[in-house]
């Protein structure tokens, strides 16, 4: 007798082979039966006549290392058939934090710059009341709904080891030293892996690099060397933007043969216009592949639509001369956007030349969401049409609207009905073996956008819409791909004695809702957010974790432990 049943469903195994009719036997958190099972009697029996059933999406880049502690569903991903995810990325964890006091502080409002979590959230939602990655571990599990890895982050590790030195030089020997020790500690604690970033873009509220920025070549390649010492571990890492300069290909290669480890980069966003650019980009897999590493790039199967605004103020900080303005508390935003004079000189330096001068091309942003009921009739409209309306400038117009909303307005630019020229350079990157769908930064750049939805909007638009990819291999990219890369034992295909880790969908239906804003977060402060059509259930260690677009109460989720939960990921 099986404690669930699933009958009658197109079984999509997520190895990539021909869908088949069958039923899913389930005992305790495995699968213990799989195929014809006429016959047999369950505590409890789903029909699945009609539907399709394949294993649970698996998303390897993520930052819900502070999630887990005020939402424990860890939503939306779960809506969108994700069952299992890998967070600590780009070198951004909140732990390990060591004795002083001062660490918590600095990474909370790091993550707030760099990641767009709101900085009152993490003072409010997260205790702080660990000091190693193991007491940050054994804090958060049992408590999740899905499974979820985490990764021992460079910036933590700079941080706790040098203070506020990690933001002024490289290190020392003695330092180099102690940060492998604590990487140790971490990694034997469970750490899936090790992840950095030196991208340009990473910078901490206080005018500085991000810490993992300071370190250099030596650092980098001794901290990854660390890996090779434990089983099933991975490496993440954010070398350059743009395209790749020989250097970036050969220190990429070189930290994944040190760590004798696969190293996934972030990120490669594809259309028609930008493929040639990224394929050249994936040549950084063949440089590590010459040399016995692997390197492959993290895709977003999907063009995001940034929503800015004035609170967060992400991409608008780079705007010239604006950096300032954004770091200030939002009553003294709110000051300076009211002094006309000042109002005047953000606009003028926001209007320089420079790569982000479309940015500030006001007149053209639509309105996504508004919170003034006086702007609701604006909701849609582009900042063109509102001033024609005010008689006002465009400039003028939005900072007017996005006052009245106490700067919570959200404006960019939408993305539209994609040619399916995009989507064709998309499919053929995504079956190239030196790239893997991920790069959801689910957690992160809460006001931003959204792309945790990734995963039902791929299968919506490639294979429901547009029939460019069949979607037996499409789960495949989506489940088997991603659990191989990090070494992730009996998840990502349904067969005899994986994890009961399922989705239960509806092909001709499966999707992404809309984006909409919820304030949903520690105090009420808000985030995108989308739920999904055509997800049926999704079932984590054998249990339902959502039923028809609703949270269950269960919570089956496993922290992943590198070496208990992982293997040694193929390195070819």
């Amino acid at each position: 007798m099986f404690d669930l049943l699933i009958r009658g469903a197109e079984i999509i195994d997520g190895s990539g082979s021909a869908p088949f009719r069958g039923d899913v036997g389930v005992v305790k958190d495995r699968i213990s039966d799989i195929g014809d099972l006429n016959g047999a009697t369950a505590g409890k029996t789903v029909d699945a006549n009609g539907k399709i059933i394949t294993p649970g999406f698996v998303d390897v880049h993520t930052h819900l290392d502070a999630q887990v502690f005020w939402d424990q569903t860890l939503s939306p991903s779960p809506l969108h058939g994700v069952t299992t995810v890998i967070g600590g990325n780009c070198g951004f964890t909140i732990a390990p934090l060591g004795d002083d006091p001062s660490v918590g502080d600095y990474l909370m409002r790091m993550l707030s710059r760099v990641e767009g979590m709101p900085l009152e959230c993490l003072q409010e939602g997260v205790p702080w009341n660990w000091k190693s990655t193991s007491e940050y571990f054994d804090a958060i599990d049992g408590n999740l709904s899905i499974n979820a890895g985490f990764k021992v982050g460079h910036s933590a590790l700079r941080r706790v080891v040098m203070g506020e030195d990690s933001t002024e030089r490289t290190c020392t020997p003695e330092e180099l030293t102690a940060m492998q020790e604590l990487l140790r500690e971490g990694l034997a604690a469970g750490g899936i892996g090790f992840s950095s970033s030196w991208s340009r873009t990473h910078n901490d509220p206080f005018g500085k690099m991000v810490p993992s920025r300071y370190a250099d070549r030596e650092e980098m390649i001794s901290l990854c060397s660390v890996l090779s010492e434990y089983e099933g571990t991975s490496l993440e890492f954010i070398p350059a933007l743009g395209p790749f300069e020989p250097w970036a290909m050969e220190l990429m290669s070189d930290m994944s043969v040190a760590a004798n480890s696969p190293l996934n980069w972030n990120v490669l966003n594809i259309n028609a216009r930008t493929l040639e650019d990224g394929k050249a980009k994936l040549e950084a897999g063949d440089v590590a592949a010459a040399n016995g590493g692997k390197v492959v790039a993290l895709t977003v199967p999907m063009t995001l639509a940034l929503h800015l605004n004035f609170i967060g103020g992400f991409v608008l900080d780079a705007l010239p001369e604006w950096e300032n303005f954004i770091l200030l508390p939002k009553e003294e935003k709110l000051r300076v956007l009211r002094d006309p004079a000042a109002r005047k000189a953000l606009d003028k330096n926001a209007q320089q030349d420079g790569p982000l001068r479309n940015v500030a091309h006001w007149g053209a942003k639509t309105i996504f969401h508004t919170k003034a009921p006086e702007n609701a009739e604006y909701v849609g409209k582009t900042i063109y049409e509102i001033s024609e309306i005010t008689g006002n400038s465009p400039w003028d117009t939005l900072v007017d609207i996005a006052i009245a909303d106490d700067l919570e307005t959200s404006f960019g630019n939408p993305v539209g009905d994609e040619p399916n020229a995009d989507w064709e350079a998309r499919v053929e990157i995504w079956r190239d073996s030196r790239a893997v769908i991920g790069a959801s930064d689910a957690g992160a750049h809460l006001d931003l956008f959204l792309s945790s939805n990734y995963a039902t909007y791929m299968l919506g638009e490639a294979v429901r819409k547009r029939s460019l990819l069949p979607l037996e291999e499409a789960i495949h990219l989506l489940t088997e791909v991603p659990a191989k890369l990090y070494g992730i034992r009996n998840r990502g295909t349904l067969s005899k004695g994986s994890f009961a880790d399922m989705v239960l969908l509806d092909e001709s239906t499966i999707g992404s809702n809309p984006i909409s804003v919820r304030n949903d977060l520690p105090l009420g402060a808000q985030r995108l957010f989308a739920d999904a059509t055509g997800i049926e259930s999704v079932f984590c260690n054998g249990k339902e974790i959502v039923h028809h677009g609703t949270f269950t109460n269960e919570r089956p989720g496993t922290l992943l432990r590198s070496g208990t939960h992982t293997e040694n990921p193929i390195m070819e």
